[in-house]
């Protein structure tokens, strides 16, 4: 999959078959309407285009009024965007920075200036909600009538239900607040994961809990940087970690902006390994990519009085932590050798 931030390079395709969306998430919504582009483009021998904006429109709108209320929470930061576009099979991904120009830019322009001329599009596939253009002033008709005046075609998607419930950013944000793992699992189609590259922290975990049975080398944790000051999920997490080894590795981890230690508001995951693999030494884990699946709250993030008082507390998520997974990996054989009787009888 190709990555182009704004439309002014060489190796964009001269056309293809686009859809526009920030894509928060890539849910099963997304995924539905990625897969009807993948069809459409297919039939037509065109590549497959995502246009996507950063920052979210309302970041932009939020921060021009002063507002920060306004803004969304964010489920997803641009790399994990990418990589589930890439794992829908899209062909190439447009990141238009959203600033006063393109806020600016007339409905009729938008059309001219970015889909024909920028981009080429012969087939355009929107969602049902879509507006476009200053103050919101295009929506699905205007985008219909201007493919019907030049030749390109022009669809729709409803929306995407699961059970009766629309698929939606805004469900997953909604069930990421309120710490419904299952939930938000259920609307993706896949647990709910953060990734990054390892960074270097404090190391203050390395001297907490020091003398605990639960962590005789301390509560060591690896540090991933959340972006965003307002990301959809927060709290204390039973984990699964993918990147360390070859196999993923059970963990507890915070997201947050660690209260008791911190003050400066800075977002951080920090992933506590509950295993850490002897291969990778004590400084292994430093710049390694990594991907954390968050599969169970344990519980909100709370300011402590003084490091002790917080040792107690991770200490306690740790052995929750190790609880939770313990019952899930035991669910999951169970599952596992249901389905393999069920096809041994047929």
């Amino acid at each position: 999959m190709q990555v182009f931030r704004g439309f002014h390079h060489p190796g964009i395709a001269s056309a293809c078959a686009l859809t526009i969306g920030n894509f928060d998430g890539v849910h099963r919504g997304h995924q539905a309407m990625l897969a009807l582009l993948k069809s459409e483009a297919s039939h037509r021998g065109l590549p497959t285009c995502v246009m996507t904006f950063e920052p979210h429109p309302r970041d932009y709108f939020a921060a021009r009024m002063a507002k920060p209320e306004l803004a969304p929470a964010r489920i997803a930061m641009l790399r994990d965007k990418l990589s589930e576009l890439e794992r829908c099979g899209v062909d190439q991904v447009i990141v238009l920075r959203f600033d006063e120009a393109l806020a600016s830019l007339s409905a009729q322009d938008f059309i001219q200036r970015v889909l024909r001329q920028g981009l080429g599009a012969k087939y355009i596939l929107v969602g049902d909600d879509f507006r476009f253009g200053a103050k919101r002033q295009g929506d699905y008709a205007t985008l219909d009538a201007a493919g019907r005046a030049h030749g390109f075609d022009v669809a729709r998607m409803m929306s995407y239900e699961v059970h009766g419930l629309r698929v939606s950013s805004s469900a997953v944000r909604e069930a990421l607040a309120q710490g419904d793992m299952d939930a938000a699992a259920r609307l993706l189609g896949r647990p709910y994961a953060i990734s990054g590259h390892v960074v270097h922290g404090a190391k203050l975990g390395r001297s907490l809990g020091a003398s605990s049975p639960a962590a005789a080398d301390g509560f060591r944790t690896l540090n991933l940087r959340f972006t965003h000051d307002k990301p959809a999920a927060h709290g204390i997490f039973a984990v699964r970690v993918h990147g360390l080894s070859e196999q993923a590795i059970d963990g507890v981890a915070s997201l947050g902006v660690r209260p008791t230690v911190e003050d400066a508001g800075r977002v951080l995951l920090e992933v506590h390994c509950l295993d850490w693999p002897t291969e990778l030494g004590a400084n292994g884990g430093y710049g390694k990519l990594v991907r954390v699946e968050l599969l169970h709250k344990l519980r909100d993030e709370a300011r402590y009085d003084g490091l002790e008082a917080l040792t107690a507390a991770i200490a306690q998520d740790v052995r929750d932590a190790r609880v939770f997974l313990a019952k899930q990996a035991t669910s999951g054989a169970h599952e596992a050798l249901r389905r393999q009787t069920t096809r041994d009888r047929i």
